[in-house]
C-alpha cells in the first residue's frame, strides 16, 4: 500500500511513522524544510519539500499510483484543493482531509464532497470529535476517558485507581474478571503501559483501561471507589470552535446544567454569546484572572474544561480551578513534551488533539476486519472493534486455546445484537464483532488472526 501525507505537523509525523512501522509505503509533503529533514532522519519515509496542493509536489512525492492520500495541513484549502488533484490529475484512489472551518463542514450534507463536486472520501474534524469526547467523559465522571462502542453498547473507561476506598486495590487481575463486568486490557504504572497477566495485581496509583458492558459502567466505577456525580455546573474556558461545538451539545443534551463559557477574544465572545443565546452564560476575560474567576463562580463549579489554543493557559486555568475548589479538571494538552508534567498537577482528565485525529485517519487504513479503533498512548497500541470474518483464525476454540499473542487481548463480544464479556471459554463465532486491545507489537499478529483480509482504498 502507497500513502501520500499533506502535512509535516505533528498529526502527519505521527500517522508516517504509524504506517511505515507496519510496512506500509509513505512521502510525507511539507513547505517547511526544517520539518521534512526530521521526517527523513526519524522514520522511515521519504520527505518531499513542496506544497501538497501543487501537482508538481504530489508527482514528485508519487501521487500517481497511490492508493491514499491524507491531506492535514494547517490549512482546510490546502487540504481541500490537494485531495481535487490527487483526484484529478493522478487518480488517487482514496482522499481524507482534515477540515476544521465549520462552514466548510456544514456543507458535507450538501454533497459539494461528492467524486463530482470536490472528492474527498473521509472528513476529519478535530474539533467535533475532542467536544464529543468531553462530553462522553462528563457522562461518566470519575473516569479519565471514555469511549463508546460497538453501537454504545460496550465503553472503554480509562480509571484512576487512586482512591483509598477502593477495594479492588492488592488484587489479582483474575479476580478482578471473575465479576464478568469488565475486562482489564492495559495497566498504566508510573512510565510504563502493559498488558497485565492474570497474576498480576493493582496497586494504588495505576491508571487502567478496562472494556466493561455500558449497562454495568456504574457499577465498575463505584467498585474503583468512584461514585462521583454527573456535572450540573459547567465551565468552559475558551469559546473556539472545541468549546463552542461543547457548550451547544451540552446544552441540547442535559438542558439543565449551568453552563458558564469563559473568552478572552472580545469578537469570538460577542460571536459565542450570539450562537448560544440562553443555552449558557459568555464571560469576557482572562481566566487566570481572579476577578473573572470569581465572576464564573470557579470555586462551586462542578467540572471546568479547558480548550483553547494555548496548552499554557489550559494547564494554569485548571490548576487554579481545582485549587480555588472545582471538583473536576478536563484539559486539552497538545504538546506531547507536558505528558509526563500533567499527573502531578492534579487535572484528571487530559485530551489531545493529535490522538483524536489520528484514531480516525487510522481507522480508514486498517485492514478490512477492524471497524473501529482508539489510540491509547500513541507508542502503546490500539483499542479495535472488528467484525469476525469466516475466514478468522479465532474461530471454534475457547479464547484460552486461541494461543493469542501477549499484546492482544479481547474484552467484550457483541452477537446477535447482545453484548458479553469475554471469558476464556467463550468461543467466537463468524459474524461475532470484538473489541479487543491491540498493543503495535501485535497488531499484524491480530489483523492475520482476525481475517477479512486487507482494507482497500477503493
Amino acid at each position: 500500500m502507497r500513502v501520500v501525507i499533506c502535512g509535516a505537523g505533528q498529526v502527519g509525523t505521527t500517522i508516517a511513522r504509524h504506517l511505515a512501522s507496519e510496512g506500509i509505503n509513505v512521502t510525507v509533503i511539507d513547505i517547511d524544510a526544517d520539518q521534512i529533514r526530521r521526517v527523513d532522519e526519524s522514520y522511515d519515509v521519504r520527505g518531499v519539500l513542496g506544497h501538497g496542493s501543487h501537482p508538481s509536489a504530489l508527482d514528485k512525492a508519487g501521487a500517481r499510483g497511490a492508493d491514499m492520500l491524507i491531506a492535514v495541513t494547517r490549512s482546510d484549502e490546502v487540504n481541500m484543493v490537494a485531495c481535487q488533484v490527487a483526484y484529478s490529475l493522478f487518480k488517487v484512489k482514496r482522499r481524507v482531509a482534515r477540515l476544521r472551518h465549520t462552514g466548510y463542514l456544514a456543507q458535507d450534507k450538501t454533497g459539494l464532497y461528492a467524486a463530482e463536486h470536490l472528492p474527498i472520501d473521509v472528513i476529519i474534524s478535530p474539533e467535533i470529535e475532542i467536544a464529543e469526547g468531553i462530553a462522553h467523559r462528563l457522562r461518566t465522571p470519575g473516569a479519565f476517558d471514555m469511549v463508546p462502542m460497538a453501537d454504545g453498547k460496550v465503553e472503554l473507561l480509562g480509571i484512576h485507581a487512586d482512591q483509598a476506598n477502593c477495594a479492588m486495590v492488592g488484587r489479582r487481575i483474575a479476580e478482578l474478571a471473575e465479576a464478568g463486568d469488565m475486562t482489564v486490557a492495559a495497566v498504566v504504572r508510573g512510565e510504563r503501559c502493559f498488558v497485565p497477566d492474570a497474576d498480576d495485581s493493582l496497586e494504588l496509583g495505576d491508571d487502567l483501561y478496562v472494556i466493561a458492558l455500558t449497562d454495568r459502567v456504574e457499577a465498575v466505577m463505584a467498585a474503583f471507589g468512584h461514585r462521583e456525580r454527573i456535572a450540573r455546573r459547567v465551565i468552559i474556558i475558551g469559546a473556539g470552535n472545541i468549546g463552542l461545538h461543547l457548550a451547544r451539545g451540552l446544552s441540547q443534551s442535559s438542558p439543565r446544567i449551568d453552563i458558564k463559557v469563559i473568552e478572552q477574544d472580545a469578537a469570538r465572545a460577542e460571536h459565542s454569546a450570539r450562537e448560544l443565546g440562553t443555552a449558557a452564560v459568555v464571560l469576557r476575560g482572562d481566566v487566570l484572572d481572579r476577578d473573572v474567576q470569581e465572576q464564573a463562580q470557579v470555586a462551586t463549579a462542578d467540572t471546568i474544561v479547558a480548550v483553547t489554543n494555548d496548552d499554557e493557559t489550559n494547564i494554569f486555568a485548571s490548576v487554579l480551578a481545582k485549587r480555588a475548589g472545582c471538583r473536576r479538571a478536563i484539559t486539552l494538552v497538545n504538546k506531547r513534551s507536558y505528558e509526563g508534567l500533567i499527573p502531578t498537577l492534579g487535572i484528571d482528565a487530559v485530551v489531545s488533539p493529535s490522538a483524536v485525529t489520528i484514531s480516525t485517519v487510522l481507522r480508514h487504513v486498517r485492514h478490512g476486519a477492524i471497524m473501529a479503533l482508539y489510540t491509547l498512548r500513541e507508542d502503546f497500541g490500539e483499542v479495535i472493534e472488528a467484525q469476525i470474518g469466516p475466514d478468522s483464525k479465532l474461530l471454534r476454540r475457547p479464547i484460552d486455546a486461541l494461543g493469542l499473542p501477549q499484546g492482544m487481548r479481547i474484552g467484550a463480544v457483541v452477537r446477535d445484537g447482545e453484548a458479553m464479556i469475554a471469558t476464556g471459554n467463550t468461543e467466537l463465532q463468524t459474524g461475532d464483532r470484538v473489541v479487543a486491545l491491540v498493543t503495535y507489537n501485535a497488531l499484524r499478529l491480530a489483523e492475520s488472526l482476525l481475517g477479512g483480509g486487507k482494507r482497500t482504498a477503493a
